[in-house]
C-alpha cells in the first residue's frame, strides 16, 4: 500500500461507507430533520398531562419511540457524514445542526421524569394492569424511578436540557482541532526518506523495524503536541467542569458515581479493576525486561513500545485478505453470524482507507437502522485485521440488539459494549495461534496477543487512574493544567511499565492525543470488556454450541437488564475481580511461553 494520503474525492467509491443507505441525498437529510423538529411541540403537549392516564404515557412512550429511531439517522448521517472529511464546512454545520435539534427534542422532553417520578408506586403498577401494552416500556420507566434521587423538577430537567449542547463543545472542539487542524513535520528513516506523519500513521510508523524512523515520530508527533499542550489542557479542564456542573446539579458525589450510575454500574466495579491491576505489575515488568532483550537494546524506549518482536514474521495484508481471515476465525460463531458479517463486507457498511480530513481511529456508529456502519483508518498491519474483526464486533452486537429488542430496550450501555467487540478479537488470535507451526510465527502471534492484552488491560487502566485523578481534581475544585496533567501522566507511566522502561519525557503529553478522555469515564470498560471477552470466548471455544447459543442471548440483550445481569447470560460474573485476575493470569502465562520460545 502506498503510504501518500488520498483526497476523500480520491478514495474508491467501493472502500467508503453507502450512506445513502439512510438518506439518498442530503437534501432528503435535510427534509428528516425538518421533520423532526416537528417532534418537538408533539412532545411538548404532554407536559403537565403525561400521568393522567395509563393509555397517554403509553402513547408518550411510543412517540420517543418513533423519533429515537428518526433522531439517531438524522444524526447519524450528518456525524459520519462530517468524520470521512473534517475540514469540510457543510458538513460540520449539518452536524451542528442535528445536534441542536437533539437537544432541543431532549428539553422538550425534559418534563417526562418528574412526572413519571411523581407517580406513587402503586399508580405505576395500576397503569400496567391498565394498559398491558405498556409493559413493554417497564425497564425504561425503571430506569427512570431508580434516578429519583438525581431528578430535578421540569423546568431545572429543561435547563440542564438545554445546557446540552453547550457541553459537548470540549469534545467537538477538541477533535476538530486535532483531527483538522494540527499538521506534523514528516518523520525520518535512518536512510533520510520522509514518512508522512499524523495522527493516524503514528502508531503504525511506531511498529517500523526502522528504530530511527520510530524515534523520529515519535519525537515530531510529540513535538507539535509540546507546543499546543495548554490549549489541549483547558478543553479537557473544561469537559470535566461540565462533567462537574450536571454531577453537582443532581446531587451525586461526584463525577465517576454520576457517569457509571446512568448504566448501574457501581464504582466499586471502577475501583477494583484498578486494585487489581496494581496487584499484577509484575507481569508487565517482566514482559518489558523480555521486550528490552529480544529488541536487543540497552535501553528500551517509549517508541520501543510497538515495535515488531519477530520482524521477519511482520506481514501486510490486504483489506480482501483480511476479510477472509476474519470470517474463517469467527465461523465459531455460526452460520448466521457469518452471514451478517459478509452481508456488512458487501453492502458498503465500512469507510475503510485514511483520507486527508478523516477521523483518526475506528469506531461502529450509533446508528443501526438500516443497519450499523463502521469507520476504519486501515493500513495493512495485523493489527488492522484485528480492529476489523473488533469493529465488526460492535456491529453486530448492534445488529442483534436492534432486531430482537424494542426501540427502548435495543441499545446497549457502555460497560458492555467492548465484550462482542473484544471475543471477536480473542477468538481471531486463538485461530491464527491454532493455525501455526511455525515456532518464529507463534512468537509473533503471542506477542501481538500479549500487545493486546498490554493495551487494553493495563494501558486502559493506567488512561482509566489517569482520568479519575482528573475527576477527583475537578470534584475537589482544582484547574486540570497542562503541568499537572503532565506530571500526573508521567508518572503513572512509570508505575504501569516499570523500571526497565525509560519513560520518556515526551511520553508526558500523550494525554493530548487521546479522545477517549472526553467520553465521560469511557476507557475503564475496555479493560473490563477485554477480562469479560477472554472469558467468554475461552467458554466458546470449549464448550461450542451452547456457549454461543448464551452468547448470542447476551448480544440480543440490549439493555433489558443491567449489565452485570446480561454478561451472566454469556456466563460470566463481572461483579467480582474473578475475570480481571484470570485475564492477567493468562498474560503471565503467555509471557512465559514467548520466554520459552526465545530462550
Amino acid at each position: 500500500m502506498s503510504e501518500k494520503i488520498l483526497k476523500r474525492s480520491e478514495v474508491s467509491v467501493e472502500d467508503t461507507w453507502d450512506l445513502s443507505q439512510i438518506y439518498a441525498t442530503d437534501e432528503l437529510w435535510q427534509q428528516a430533520l425538518e421533520e423532526l423538529k416537528g417532534y418537538i411541540p408533539r412532545l411538548e403537549s404532554f407536559s403537565g398531562h403525561l400521568c393522567e392516564s395509563a393509555e397517554t404515557l403509553l402513547a408518550f412512550f411510543r412517540l420517543n419511540d418513533e423519533l429515537s429511531v428518526r433522531a439517531a439517522m438524522v444524526y447519524g448521517y450528518a456525524n459520519c457524514s462530517s468524520d470521512v472529511d473534517t475540514a469540510v464546512g457543510c458538513y460540520q454545520n449539518m452536524k451542528g445542526q442535528a445536534m441542536g435539534v437533539l437537544v432541543k427534542l431532549q428539553s422538550a422532553s425534559a418534563f417526562s421524569s418528574p412526572e413519571i417520578l411523581a407517580l406513587s408506586d402503586g399508580q405505576m403498577e395500576q397503569f400496567f394492569r391498565d394498559a398491558p401494552e405498556l409493559e413493554t416500556y417497564r425497564r425504561p420507566i425503571y430506569l427512570i424511578r431508580r434516578q429519583k434521587e438525581h431528578t430535578l423538577s421540569a423546568a431545572e430537567e429543561r435547563l440542564l436540557s438545554m445546557a446540552g449542547e453547550m457541553m459537548q463543545s470540549p469534545d467537538e472542539i477538541g477533535g476538530i482541532f486535532r483531527d483538522a487542524s494540527l499538521s506534523y513535520p514528516a518523520a525520518v528513516d535512518a536512510e533520510g526518506n520522509t514518512h508522512p506523519l499524523t495522527a493516524g500513521t503514528l502508531v503504525m510508523l511506531q511498529m517500523e523495524n526502522d528504530r530511527v524512523l520510530r524515534r523520529s515520530a515519535f519525537e515530531q508527533f510529540y513535538g507539535v503536541m509540546e507546543q499546543y499542550k495548554a490549549t489541549c489542557a483547558a478543553l479537557l479542564n473544561a469537559q470535566f467542569k461540565a462533567l462537574r456542573f450536571e454531577s453537582e446539579a443532581r446531587n451525586y458525589a461526584g463525577t465517576l458515581e454520576a457517569a457509571l450510575n446512568a448504566n448501574e454500574v457501581p464504582v466499586e466495579v471502577y475501583h477494583n479493576l484498578i486494585s487489581a491491576v496494581h496487584e499484577n505489575f509484575e507481569p508487565m515488568y517482566r514482559y518489558v525486561r523480555l521486550r528490552r532483550k529480544l529488541l536487543g537494546v540497552d535501553e528500551l524506549h517509549m517508541y520501543d513500545v510497538y515495535a515488531p518482536l519477530v520482524p521477519d514474521c511482520s506481514v501486510k495484508y490486504s483489506f480482501e485478505e483480511a476479510k477472509a481471515t476474519v470470517l474463517e476465525a469467527l465461523s465459531v460463531l455460526g452460520e448466521d453470524y457469518v452471514a451478517l458479517l459478509k452481508q456488512g463486507f458487501e453492502n458498503r457498511w465500512i469507510d475503510v482507507y485514511e483520507n486527508e480530513g478523516k477521523r483518526g481511529g475506528a469506531y461502529s456508529t450509533d446508528v443501526s437502522r438500516p443497519h450499523p456502519y463502521v469507520l476504519l483508518n486501515y493500513k495493512g498491519m495485523l493489527d488492522d485485521v484485528f480492529t476489523l474483526a473488533h469493529e465488526m464486533g460492535h456491529a453486530l452486537h448492534s445488529y442483534h440488539s436492534t432486531k430482537n429488542q424494542p426501540v427502548c430496550t435495543s441499545d446497549y450501555v457502555i460497560f458492555v459494549a467492548e465484550v462482542a467487540s473484544t471475543c471477536n478479537e480473542v477468538l481471531l488470535m486463538r485461530h491464527l495461534l491454532q493455525k501455526t507451526t511455525d515456532k518464529k510465527e507463534r512468537a509473533y502471534l503471542i506477542n501481538h496477543f500479549l500487545d493486546s492484552f498490554k493495551g487494553t488491560v493495563y494501558r486502559q487502566t493506567m488512561f482509566a487512574e489517569f482520568e479519575r485523578f482528573m475527576g477527583e481534581r475537578t470534584d475537589a475544585g482544582e484547574t486540570l493544567t497542562d503541568e499537572v496533567l503532565c506530571e500526573k501522566y508521567w508518572e503513572l507511566n512509570k508505575l504501569y511499565f516499570g523500571p526497565d522502561m525509560v519513560s520518556d519525557r515526551e511520553i508526558s503529553l500523550e494525554w493530548a492525543r487521546i479522545p477517549h478522555f472526553f467520553y465521560d469515564y469511557y476507557v475503564f470498560q475496555y479493560a473490563t470488556g477485554f477480562s469479560a471477552a477472554v472469558a467468554i470466548a475461552e467458554r466458546i471455544l470449549n464448550e461450542g454450541e451452547s456457549a454461543v447459543a448464551d452468547y448470542k442471548r447476551f448480544l440480543s440483550g440490549g439493555c433489558s437488564a443491567d449489565p452485570i445481569s446480561l454478561l451472566k447470560l454469556a456466563g460470566v460474573d463481572m461483579s467480582t475481580p474473578d475475570p480481571v485476575n484470570a485475564a492477567l493470569k493468562l498474560f503471565a502465562e503467555l509471557v512465559e511461553e514467548l520466554e520459552e520460545l526465545n530462550s
